[in-house]
């Protein structure tokens, strides 16, 4: 028997991205204005005030588990270089801003020599300007020339309205410069007739990566003229560039890199982050290119007070008769009321559309019963919304209409919210970058900000509000991408081919995998090499063989069962846990069943219903060994790293009451199987080991369930995912192991390189891991340490004390040597050759030389397998995961 671990979506679609950056458009980076008044600002509480305010009565005092207070800090300011234009410097003066921070400076000076540079500071530290100045200048030299048109820039966002934003801040910024400077955005929802204009006369053009790939590469002649001129290419919020999408965009800047050269340019990549633990290796990953990176925050910070929230346990009982916590929907609601009330301009962020109109519905309600002209001034701000709608949004917060707003992740978009002074984090985001993000949006004018993280019930959130040192003593995460996954390069070697042929000199830019997977292409019949080159040899276009937000399959399209009218769509992979038979689906504001699901001619027939509960999908899971890449010596036991194939099948799904998290029950499903190739690390034990652990076979199989979950549970704090983007199975006897194994893979096709992650860091991740449950107060396990809502047995068999035993055990194996667990020269592991400025610094000593040898049992890797499911588009058996709505 297996018993796995596999969150609802696993094999889902990723869909447009889920997590997406905050925005330093020119107007946050106003380095000396403020949006309140000196007066208004005066009359605020303290953010010390407003948690004592929050805090007030008996019972909720309890729920702080930890506070911690940020002094404030002054800024460093300096002078622009002398290269820079006087007009720029006068255009951003009038601004408002009179002198540049330091870091701003510094940035530009490296442009204007010709330095890729990658701006990687805190929130509202003014990255927008630190790139706009340098490129302004050069557009204005450029305008200069014959034709008008002697300078071009790229401009790269990861969302359409994060473009759209900074070209109307581009616009206002160069508008004394008059038609020198010419912004336009160039994206899906450009009409036909202005691109032939943009085209030929705008100097900056702003997209995203997937037009770059669908519409710019595979037109380049068009783009001729523009690309002969390409001095400077901005990426924006390139920390949102991770795993499998970050991979996808790193080999579209390779293909832009190459049609660059192809007509004469060689452009400089101006890159803007948040902070992030080595921004320049990441930006080097991402770019192909040495990058300099300017990580020193010289802009001045308010006083911060961020405090830890844990929700009371309550009188209901969940699966197991396990404790169940107040839901951090419900507590963040009753905390926004609550600061509406106290006039505190606030945002709640939580990570699900349905979320955040929970959220929003629950404090209206709740103001209504206070103050009747209340609930008006509380609103939800999601994904979704038309373009009028989340401008009028933004417009009645900015002003002080809205004294709150529940939001996703959408509200980082490019949204000017400066004079916050509170913000709500319904639940650990998935990393220390995101949660800094959020924590950043209040206090942007300097100003002091209150920011409070409310715990969900679920191992990692329990860890972190009670080891307040995971958060604020430890660096922010290295970003995680991959390249030269197969299934990642495969496709882009096609649309590279297509844009030009490949030679043997292009194998360089594309990587060392290229050599393997050229030849399967060909042998596919996608490539042909003739004399010195590779062509394609296909009449449809190459770029449409992926999509590089990892969407695969013909979307499922929602319907609404009584009139036709079409609400949406749903990827392919996403449609069995989302919008399977019975599943709730909400949809601007309004709640629907889905009544029925037709694979075949991919439609969900929905009908407008208002049930009080949500439903998760639930799914069983096995997984075979293809390959062992690595093996490393943990005592008895071993810890592996390699290929695996998933079989993965929806199998049912909870309802739970939506307030509380009550499990109301439980209905079966009936949908097929999917399976995945991807990459995973596993462990395994022997007999002695779990004699020393006193692990019986009656409860063998709980220990190692309950290890896994937790395990699972609590990666996302040392890799850059979130418990979504992975799956697990746990299995007391594997048949290609031939020993009790625990598997944590990756959730996408190919791998995201979190799997990896969890290898090189796995002593920490574990011991983090069997901490979480030890520390748990609860007898058998439950939601906070052992229990997950996607299990698919059920949660059972769990044996929390025999999974403490067990990794207590396995720990004591473990290399206690610097580096133990790493493989020599991967992600900053030192290698014997290794020189000074190398792409990857040592971090500590070496690493033991590990084994690689096929697994014992295991499949070889069909030769074709990376190039076949590579080259073309993931049908539902390949699909991959997207984050499920949270209940």
């Amino acid at each position: 028997m297996a018993f796995n671990h596999l969150p609802a979506g696993v094999h889902d679609a990723l869909a447009p991205l889920s997590v997406t950056p905050v925005t330093h458009s020119v107007p946050m980076a106003k380095n000396h204005r403020s949006d309140r008044s000196p007066a208004d600002a005066a009359s605020r509480p303290s953010p010390g005030t407003v948690l004592h305010r929050l805090a007030s009565g008996p019972s909720r005092s309890a729920r702080i588990t930890h506070t911690e207070h940020l002094p404030p800090r002054t800024g460093r300011h300096a002078v622009w270089p002398d290269r820079i234009r006087a007009e720029i410097v006068a255009a951003v003066q009038a601004a408002g801003i009179d002198h540049p921070w330091a870091h701003q400076a510094l940035a530009a000076e490296h442009a204007l020599d010709g330095d890729s540079v990658i701006v990687a500071t805190g929130t509202a530290s003014g990255k927008s300007l630190a790139y706009l100045v340098p490129v302004l200048s050069a557009l204005l030299d450029g305008s200069e020339a014959p034709n008008g048109r002697g300078s071009t820039t790229l401009y790269l966002a990861p969302t359409k309205a994060l473009a759209a934003d900074q070209c109307r801040s581009v616009k206002e910024l160069s508008q004394p410069l008059g038609n020198a400077v010419r912004p336009a955005v160039y994206d899906g929802d450009t009409p036909f007739e202005e691109r032939e204009w943009i085209r030929q006369y705008a100097n900056y053009v702003l997209t995203n990566p997937d037009m770059l790939h669908r519409g710019i590469l595979p037109s380049h002649p068009r783009w001729s003229s523009f690309l002969k001129s390409l001095k400077y290419v901005v990426i924006d919020e390139c920390h949102t560039y991770r795993g499998v999408f970050g991979s996808h965009v790193a080999q579209v800047l390779r293909r832009l890199r190459r049609l660059c050269a192809r007509y004469g340019a060689s452009p400089v990549f101006l890159l803007a982050s948040a902070t992030a633990a080595e921004p320049s290796v990441a930006a080097r990953r991402l770019t192909g290119l040495p990058v300099i990176e300017v990580a020193d925050d010289a802009s001045p910070r308010g006083e911060l007070v961020f405090a830890l929230w844990e929700p009371p346990l309550t009188e209901l009982h969940g699966e197991r008769g396990a404790p169940v916590r107040r839901t951090a929907t419900a507590e963040t609601a009753d905390l926004l009321t609550d600061l509406t009330v106290q006039g505190v301009r606030s945002v709640a962020f939580v990570r699900s559309r349905r979320g955040a109109e929970l959220i929003s519905v629950i404090a209206q309600e709740r103001l209504a019963e206070i103050d009747r002209s209340l609930p008006r001034r509380v609103a939800a701000y999601r994904g979704g919304y038309l373009p009028e709608e989340r401008r009028a949004l933004e417009r009645a917060l900015h002003s002080g209409e809205l004294l709150g707003l529940a939001a996703t992740t959408a509200l980082e978009l490019g949204v000017d919210v400066s004079g916050l002074d509170a913000v709500l984090i319904a639940g650990y985001p998935g990393t220390r970058a995101s949660l800094w993000q959020q924590a950043g949006r209040a206090g942007r004018s300097g100003q002091g900000a209150l920011a409070v993280l409310v715990a969900r019930d679920d191992p990692l959130d329990t860890f972190l509000v009670h080891h307040p040192e995971a958060l604020f003593d430890q660096p922010v995460e290295s970003t995680v991408l991959d390249p030269d996954n197969p299934y990642v390069l495969a496709p882009h070697l096609c649309a590279a081919a297509a844009e030009i042929p490949l030679t043997d000199a292009d194998l360089e830019l594309f990587g060392p995998a290229c050599a393997e997977l050229l030849p399967q292409l060909e042998a596919a019949k996608l490539l042909r090499r003739r004399t010195r080159a590779w062509h394609w040899t296909r009449r449809e276009r190459a770029a449409d063989l992926t999509d590089i937000r990892g969407a695969g399959g013909t979307p499922v399209q929602v319907v609404e069962a009584g009139t036709g009218r079409l609400l949406g769509t749903v990827d392919a992979g996403a449609a069995h846990s989302t919008v399977h038979e019975g599943a709730v689906h909400l949809h601007q504001g309004r709640t629907y069943l889905v009544r029925s699901l037709d694979l075949k001619d991919s439609v969900a027939l929905v009908e407008q219903a208002d049930p009080p509960y949500s439903t998760v999908a639930r799914d069983t899971t096995s997984i075979s060994v293809l390959d062992t890449d690595i093996e490393v010596p943990w005592g008895a036991g071993r810890l592996c790293y390699g290929s695996v194939e998933v079989t993965n099948q929806v199998v049912s799904f909870l309802r739970r009451r939506v307030i509380t998290g009550e499990v109301l029950g439980e209905s079966k499903l009936d949908l097929p199987p999917r399976t995945l190739r991807t990459r995973a690390v596993w462990w395994t034990v022997t007999e002695d080991q779990l004699d020393e652990a006193r692990i019986n076979p009656e409860i063998l199989g709980g220990s190692l369930h309950a290890a896994e979950h937790a395990s699972i549970g609590m990666l996302p704090l040392f890799a850059t995912c979130d418990r979504w983007d992975i799956g697990g199975v746990s299995v007391p006897l594997h048949p290609d192991t031939l020993l009790p194994t625990v598997f944590v893979y990756d959730g996408h096709p190919g791998g995201a390189g979190f799997a990896e992650r969890a290898f090189h860091t796995a002593r920490d991740w574990l011991a983090a891991t069997r901490e979480a449950i030890a520390a748990c107060e609860c007898d058998a396990g439950c939601p906070s340490c052992v229990q997950s809502p996607k299990c698919g047995n059920g949660n059972e068999p769990l044996h929390k004390r025999g999974a403490v035993r067990l990794l207590t055990t396995l720990l004591r194996g473990a290399p206690r040597e610097p580096g133990a667990g790493q493989v020599p020269g991967a992600d900053g592991a030192p290698e014997p050759e290794q020189t000074p400025g190398a792409e990857e610094p040592p971090e500590g000593g070496q690493a033991p030389v590990p084994e690689r040898r096929p697994a014992p049992g295991g499949k070889p890797r069909p030769e074709s397998a990376p190039g076949s499911v590579g080259v073309r588009a993931a049908g539902p058996a390949e699909a991959v995961p997207q984050d499920p709505p949270a209940p």
